[in-house]
Protein backbone atom coordinates (compact mmCIF):
# COMPACT_ATOMS: atom_id res chain seq x y z
CA UNK A 1 0.00 0.00 0.00
CA UNK A 2 1.29 3.32 -0.64
CA UNK A 3 2.26 6.12 2.00
CA UNK A 4 0.18 8.51 2.16
CA UNK A 5 1.81 12.05 0.99
CA UNK A 6 1.85 13.95 3.63
CA UNK A 7 2.48 17.82 3.75
CA UNK A 8 4.84 19.10 7.12
CA UNK A 9 3.32 22.77 6.81
CA UNK A 10 5.60 25.67 8.01
CA UNK A 11 4.85 29.00 8.54
CA UNK A 12 6.42 31.81 10.50
CA UNK A 13 3.41 33.45 10.77
CA UNK A 14 1.25 32.92 14.16
CA UNK A 15 -1.25 30.83 12.32
CA UNK A 16 -0.63 28.80 9.02
CA UNK A 17 -1.73 29.88 5.34
CA UNK A 18 -5.11 28.91 4.84
CA UNK A 19 -4.67 29.63 1.30
CA UNK A 20 -1.16 27.66 0.83
CA UNK A 21 -3.13 24.85 2.80
CA UNK A 22 -6.03 24.87 0.05
CA UNK A 23 -3.90 25.02 -2.90
CA UNK A 24 -1.81 21.86 -0.75
CA UNK A 25 -4.84 20.01 -0.76
CA UNK A 26 -6.01 20.78 -4.27
CA UNK A 27 -2.87 19.84 -5.69
CA UNK A 28 -2.77 16.03 -3.81
CA UNK A 29 -1.77 16.49 -0.01
CA UNK A 30 -3.40 13.87 1.53
CA UNK A 31 -2.67 14.84 5.19
CA UNK A 32 -1.39 18.46 6.36
CA UNK A 33 0.92 19.01 9.28
CA UNK A 34 -0.09 22.62 9.51
CA UNK A 35 2.42 24.57 11.98
CA UNK A 36 2.95 28.60 13.08
CA UNK A 37 5.24 30.52 14.69
CA UNK A 38 7.91 28.34 13.08
CA UNK A 39 11.51 29.41 13.85
CA UNK A 40 15.11 28.16 12.74
CA UNK A 41 15.10 26.56 16.05
CA UNK A 42 11.89 24.85 16.06
CA UNK A 43 11.64 24.03 12.87
CA UNK A 44 14.51 21.23 13.41
CA UNK A 45 12.27 18.51 16.06
CA UNK A 46 9.76 18.94 13.04
CA UNK A 47 12.09 18.42 10.40
CA UNK A 48 13.73 15.42 12.05
CA UNK A 49 10.02 13.90 12.73
CA UNK A 50 9.78 14.09 8.96
CA UNK A 51 13.05 12.65 8.30
CA UNK A 52 13.13 9.46 10.86
CA UNK A 53 9.47 8.31 10.65
CA UNK A 54 10.06 6.75 7.25
CA UNK A 55 12.54 5.05 5.19
CA UNK A 56 13.55 4.04 1.81
CA UNK A 57 11.16 5.07 -1.40
CA UNK A 58 8.50 6.00 1.24
CA UNK A 59 10.44 9.28 2.22
CA UNK A 60 9.39 11.05 -0.77
CA UNK A 61 5.55 10.69 0.45
CA UNK A 62 6.83 13.61 2.92
CA UNK A 63 7.13 16.86 2.07
CA UNK A 64 7.82 20.37 3.57
CA UNK A 65 6.23 23.86 2.58
CA UNK A 66 7.99 27.19 4.28
CA UNK A 67 5.50 30.22 4.32
CA UNK A 68 4.57 32.79 5.84
CA UNK A 69 4.21 36.78 5.42
CA UNK A 70 7.98 37.60 6.57
CA UNK A 71 10.04 36.54 3.26
CA UNK A 72 13.77 37.06 5.64
CA UNK A 73 11.96 34.74 8.61
CA UNK A 74 11.20 31.88 6.08
CA UNK A 75 14.08 32.11 4.16
CA UNK A 76 16.32 31.37 7.54
CA UNK A 77 13.76 28.69 8.53
CA UNK A 78 14.08 26.70 4.81
CA UNK A 79 18.42 27.31 5.35
CA UNK A 80 17.81 25.48 8.72
CA UNK A 81 15.78 22.81 7.36
CA UNK A 82 18.36 22.04 4.56
CA UNK A 83 21.34 21.92 7.41
CA UNK A 84 19.24 19.13 9.16
CA UNK A 85 18.93 17.17 6.36
CA UNK A 86 22.51 14.56 5.96
CA UNK A 87 22.91 12.46 3.32
CA UNK A 88 19.74 10.59 1.69
CA UNK A 89 18.07 11.04 4.85
CA UNK A 90 15.81 13.91 3.68
CA UNK A 91 12.52 14.71 2.01
CA UNK A 92 11.80 17.49 -0.18
CA UNK A 93 10.83 21.29 0.11
CA UNK A 94 9.13 24.03 -1.27
CA UNK A 95 9.82 27.76 0.09
CA UNK A 96 7.07 30.37 -1.29
CA UNK A 97 6.63 33.00 1.62
CA UNK A 98 3.92 35.60 0.73
CA UNK A 99 3.78 34.02 -2.62
CA UNK A 100 6.82 35.92 -4.13
CA UNK A 101 8.58 32.90 -5.51
CA UNK A 102 5.21 31.74 -7.93
CA UNK A 103 3.89 35.21 -8.34
CA UNK A 104 7.66 35.91 -9.47
CA UNK A 105 7.99 33.16 -11.29
CA UNK A 106 4.49 33.49 -13.06
CA UNK A 107 5.79 37.28 -14.12
CA UNK A 108 8.70 36.00 -15.78
CA UNK A 109 7.12 33.42 -17.53
CA UNK A 110 4.39 35.95 -18.52
CA UNK A 111 7.07 38.57 -20.13
CA UNK A 112 9.08 35.57 -21.32
CA UNK A 113 6.07 34.81 -24.15
CA UNK A 114 6.94 38.31 -25.52
CA UNK A 115 10.79 38.41 -25.02
CA UNK A 116 13.62 36.51 -25.92
CA UNK A 117 14.04 35.74 -22.10
CA UNK A 118 15.18 31.78 -23.29
CA UNK A 119 17.93 33.05 -26.15
CA UNK A 120 20.98 34.01 -24.05
CA UNK A 121 22.57 36.00 -26.14
CA UNK A 122 19.40 38.13 -27.25
CA UNK A 123 18.15 38.04 -23.49
CA UNK A 124 21.47 40.10 -22.82
CA UNK A 125 20.33 43.05 -25.19
CA UNK A 126 17.27 43.35 -23.44
CA UNK A 127 16.66 46.03 -20.37
CA UNK A 128 14.14 45.49 -17.69
CA UNK A 129 13.16 48.51 -14.85
CA UNK A 130 11.16 46.18 -11.70
CA UNK A 131 9.62 49.06 -9.51
CA UNK A 132 9.68 48.33 -5.75
CA UNK A 133 12.34 46.23 -6.31
CA UNK A 134 13.44 46.12 -2.74
CA UNK A 135 10.01 44.20 -1.53
CA UNK A 136 9.69 40.37 -1.86
CA UNK A 137 8.57 39.81 -4.90
CA UNK A 138 10.06 42.64 -6.82
CA UNK A 139 13.52 41.11 -5.68
CA UNK A 140 12.93 37.73 -7.25
CA UNK A 141 11.84 39.05 -10.36
CA UNK A 142 15.26 41.38 -10.22
CA UNK A 143 16.83 37.89 -9.26
CA UNK A 144 15.70 35.61 -11.96
CA UNK A 145 15.49 38.60 -14.73
CA UNK A 146 19.36 38.51 -13.96
CA UNK A 147 19.94 34.86 -14.56
CA UNK A 148 18.55 35.23 -17.74
CA UNK A 149 21.03 38.16 -18.73
CA UNK A 150 18.76 40.87 -19.05
CA UNK A 151 19.84 44.37 -17.65
CA UNK A 152 18.17 44.67 -14.26
CA UNK A 153 17.50 48.35 -13.10
CA UNK A 154 16.45 47.60 -9.05
CA UNK A 155 13.86 50.79 -8.34
CA UNK A 156 13.42 52.09 -4.92
CA UNK A 157 12.51 54.66 -2.86
CA UNK A 158 15.58 53.83 -0.69
CA UNK A 159 18.35 53.86 -2.97
CA UNK A 160 20.82 52.25 -0.28
CA UNK A 161 18.46 49.36 0.30
CA UNK A 162 17.74 48.99 -3.73
CA UNK A 163 21.99 48.82 -3.80
CA UNK A 164 21.71 46.35 -1.03
CA UNK A 165 19.72 44.21 -2.79
CA UNK A 166 21.49 44.51 -5.44
CA UNK A 167 24.65 43.28 -4.11
CA UNK A 168 22.92 39.99 -2.50
CA UNK A 169 21.50 39.26 -6.07
CA UNK A 170 25.14 39.40 -7.28
CA UNK A 171 26.15 37.52 -4.48
CA UNK A 172 24.09 34.50 -5.76
CA UNK A 173 24.49 35.77 -9.76
CA UNK A 174 27.69 36.82 -10.05
CA UNK A 175 27.52 37.38 -13.86
CA UNK A 176 24.31 39.91 -13.16
CA UNK A 177 23.82 42.99 -14.04
CA UNK A 178 21.90 45.09 -11.95
CA UNK A 179 21.56 48.80 -11.43
CA UNK A 180 20.32 50.45 -8.08
CA UNK A 181 18.14 53.95 -8.60
CA UNK A 182 15.81 55.99 -6.40
CA UNK A 183 12.18 56.29 -7.39
CA UNK A 184 10.80 58.72 -5.12
CA UNK A 185 9.57 61.72 -6.51
CA UNK A 186 7.71 62.53 -9.61
CA UNK A 187 9.28 60.42 -12.45
CA UNK A 188 10.31 63.51 -14.99
CA UNK A 189 12.33 63.69 -17.84
CA UNK A 190 15.83 63.48 -17.74
CA UNK A 191 16.22 61.55 -14.54
CA UNK A 192 17.97 58.63 -14.41
CA UNK A 193 14.84 56.91 -13.37
CA UNK A 194 13.30 58.56 -16.60
CA UNK A 195 15.91 57.54 -18.54
CA UNK A 196 16.45 53.69 -17.65
CA UNK A 197 12.14 53.86 -18.23
CA UNK A 198 12.68 55.00 -21.57
CA UNK A 199 15.06 52.23 -22.36
CA UNK A 200 13.20 49.47 -20.87
CA UNK A 201 12.37 46.41 -22.79
CA UNK A 202 10.50 45.39 -19.76
CA UNK A 203 8.94 46.97 -16.91
CA UNK A 204 7.15 45.58 -14.03
CA UNK A 205 5.85 46.98 -10.89
CA UNK A 206 6.10 44.65 -7.63
CA UNK A 207 5.25 47.31 -5.05
CA UNK A 208 2.70 47.88 -2.38
CA UNK A 209 -0.67 47.56 -2.56
CA UNK A 210 -2.84 50.60 -3.57
CA UNK A 211 0.17 52.52 -4.81
CA UNK A 212 0.70 54.15 -8.67
CA UNK A 213 4.68 53.87 -9.51
CA UNK A 214 4.07 54.24 -12.93
CA UNK A 215 1.67 56.87 -13.88
CA UNK A 216 0.12 57.90 -17.14
CA UNK A 217 2.94 60.46 -17.38
CA UNK A 218 6.09 58.29 -16.40
CA UNK A 219 4.32 55.47 -18.48
CA UNK A 220 4.79 57.90 -21.41
CA UNK A 221 8.01 57.77 -21.15
CA UNK A 222 8.47 54.23 -21.93
CA UNK A 223 8.03 54.57 -25.66
CA UNK A 224 10.31 51.47 -25.85
CA UNK A 225 8.72 49.12 -23.64
CA UNK A 226 7.36 46.02 -25.14
CA UNK A 227 5.65 44.30 -21.98
CA UNK A 228 4.27 46.11 -19.01
CA UNK A 229 3.50 43.99 -15.98
CA UNK A 230 1.55 45.61 -12.93
CA UNK A 231 1.26 42.81 -9.90
CA UNK A 232 -0.94 45.04 -7.84
CA UNK A 233 -4.35 43.66 -7.73
CA UNK A 234 -5.71 46.71 -5.05
CA UNK A 235 -6.69 49.89 -6.95
CA UNK A 236 -5.11 52.32 -8.27
CA UNK A 237 -3.12 50.48 -10.37
CA UNK A 238 0.72 49.87 -9.98
CA UNK A 239 0.92 51.22 -13.30
CA UNK A 240 -1.60 53.67 -14.56
CA UNK A 241 -3.94 51.84 -17.34
CA UNK A 242 -3.64 48.13 -16.88
CA UNK A 243 -6.25 46.76 -14.96
CA UNK A 244 -6.15 43.49 -13.05
CA UNK A 245 -7.36 41.05 -15.03
CA UNK A 246 -5.02 42.64 -18.46
CA UNK A 247 -3.69 39.27 -19.59
CA UNK A 248 -1.64 39.84 -22.89
CA UNK A 249 -3.81 42.30 -23.72
CA UNK A 250 -2.33 44.67 -26.47
CA UNK A 251 -1.91 48.67 -25.58
CA UNK A 252 -0.31 50.45 -28.23
CA UNK A 253 3.29 49.35 -28.79
CA UNK A 254 3.21 47.16 -25.48
CA UNK A 255 1.28 44.60 -24.07
CA UNK A 256 0.28 44.62 -20.76
CA UNK A 257 -0.49 42.28 -17.94
CA UNK A 258 -2.06 42.89 -14.57
CA UNK A 259 -2.06 40.93 -11.06
CA UNK A 260 -5.19 38.74 -11.99
CA UNK A 261 -3.34 38.12 -15.45
CA UNK A 262 -0.29 36.68 -14.09
CA UNK A 263 -2.54 35.02 -11.40
CA UNK A 264 -3.52 32.02 -13.01
CA UNK A 265 0.12 31.23 -14.40
CA UNK A 266 0.90 31.40 -10.94
CA UNK A 267 -1.61 29.36 -9.32
CA UNK A 268 -0.37 26.43 -11.99
CA UNK A 269 3.28 26.91 -10.81
CA UNK A 270 2.14 26.55 -7.04
CA UNK A 271 -0.22 23.16 -7.94
CA UNK A 272 2.70 21.83 -9.96
CA UNK A 273 5.42 22.31 -7.42
CA UNK A 274 3.46 20.90 -4.77
CA UNK A 275 3.02 18.08 -7.24
CA UNK A 276 6.41 17.43 -7.80
CA UNK A 277 7.35 17.39 -4.21
CA UNK A 278 6.35 14.26 -4.07
CA UNK A 279 8.45 12.99 -6.93
CA UNK A 280 11.11 12.30 -4.43
CA UNK A 281 12.49 13.20 -1.64
CA UNK A 282 15.25 15.24 -2.22
CA UNK A 283 14.07 18.26 -4.53
CA UNK A 284 14.37 22.11 -3.49
CA UNK A 285 12.21 24.24 -4.85
CA UNK A 286 13.01 28.12 -4.73
CA UNK A 287 12.32 30.79 -7.48
CA UNK A 288 14.54 29.18 -10.28
CA UNK A 289 13.20 26.41 -9.64
CA UNK A 290 9.58 27.40 -9.41
CA UNK A 291 10.56 29.42 -12.63
CA UNK A 292 11.61 26.23 -14.76
CA UNK A 293 8.17 24.66 -13.43
CA UNK A 294 6.37 27.59 -14.96
CA UNK A 295 8.38 27.57 -18.67
CA UNK A 296 7.62 23.97 -18.92
CA UNK A 297 3.89 23.84 -18.42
Amino acid sequence: MAASRILIQLDCDPQPSTFDSIVAVDAGAEVLLRHGNVTPDAAVSLVHGAMFTRGGADLAATAIFIGGSDVAAAEAVCERVRQTFFGPVRVSVLLDPAGANTTASAAVVAAGRHLPLGDSSAAGSLRAVVLGGTGPVGQRVARLLARKGVMVTVASRSLSRAAEVCGRIKAVVPAGRLEPLESSGAITSGTPLATAIAAADLIVAAGAAGVTLLDAAARGLAGRAQVLIDLNAVPPAGIEGIAANDKARQDGAAVVYGALGVGGTKMKIHRAAIRRLFESNDAVLDAEELLAIGESL
